[in-house]
């Protein structure tokens, strides 16, 4: 069952077009890493999804209800968000934070605040006021808040972004537990792409506007490139016996290849050997989320 989908959703700013005719499809229990460079359309997206501003053509559902459909208004009850800087209040704790939230939603169970606190690991902070939180303290009690709807989906946009190395672990195995305890579907823009290898379930890559390719995390394993760097002390030469041996590769340096294909080791060493190559080093080099990114979407910058 698909929690969210969009078809040919389009969104444009007078002469700007900021989403081009975007199909996007997010199944009940993903971790959906929604991934592109800055500017690419990611949080555009992730508002038009929340409601917060409408499509210029296409459509999207939730639940299999249209944005359009009067079902809408309850819908996005069972569904949390933080989009940009978490609203909280900072001269309060985190218990009066979620009371307030809990009271604007008309719930009245004052065990939910503690089981909250619990779950986001904050049933420790007493007193302490948010403005005292780490920015990673900060995170879970946004992510507290959104769970006093009761949510099965959470949309975060950059949930890691500016947290130390341990706010960030915090964070992924908050989501995990979410995840797999409570079987809330996660859309998640990030771009730190390393940690977002350690959570998504599905991916979806987006460039100027454009969903170019969605993918699971296994399909991806399976398409993220192997390779051998090597280096010998005559490339030219290394690159006819590569030649003659059907070897796929990519020259990387004045003495350096990068070889796609797999290859029997000592059968090319031998081989080159013949031709009185020296092989000086050989390094295995497995692709990642982030080089699998780069090489799909092009460019150097970061997403």
């Amino acid at each position: 069952m698909n929690i969210i989908e969009t078809k040919n959703l389009s969104k444009n700013y007078h002469k700007f077009i900021a989403l081009r005719n975007v199909n996007m499809h997010v199944e009940k229990g993903d971790i959906y890493g929604f991934v592109g460079k800055n500017g690419a359309g990611k949080t555009t997206l992730i508002r038009i999804l929340c409601g917060l501003q409408t499509p210029s053509s296409g459509e999207y559902s939730l639940y299999n209800a249209s944005y359009k459909s009067n079902k809408m208004r309850y819908i996005r009850k069972r569904v949390g968000a933080i989009i940009e800087t978490p609203a909280l209040y900072l001269d309060q704790t985190a218990e009066e934070n979620i009371r307030y939230q809990l009271e604007l939603l008309g719930n009245t169970d004052v065990t939910a605040i503690k089981r909250i606190l619990t779950l986001v690991g904050l049933e420790n902070t007493g007193n302490k006021k948010v403005k005292n939180f780490s920015l990673g303290m900060r995170e879970r009690l946004a992510i507290g808040l959104t769970l006093t709807g009761n949510p099965d989906l959470i949309i975060l946009d950059e949930p890691t972004n500016g947290l130390d190395p341990e706010g960030i672990v915090e964070i992924r195995e908050l989501i995990l537990k979410l995840n797999r305890n409570y079987n809330i579907t996660f859309l998640i823009s990030s771009h730190i792409l390393d940690e977002l290898a350690k959570l998504a379930t599905r991916y979806g890559f987006i460039k100027n506007g454009e969903l170019i390719k969605e993918i699971t995390a296994s399909e991806l394993a399976s398409q993220c490139r192997k390779s051998v760097i090597i280096k010998t002390d005559n490339l030219r030469t290394s690159l006819i016996v590569f030649d003659r041996l059907k070897i796929e590769y990519k020259v990387i340096s004045n003495n350096e290849a990068e070889i796609y294909t797999k290859v029997d080791i000592n059968k090319l060493v031998i081989n080159l050997d013949s031709e009185g190559v020296k092989v000086l080093s050989f390094k295995e080099n497995d692709e990642n989320l982030e080089t699998y990114f780069m090489r799909l979407l092009g460019g150097n910058n970061n997403a």
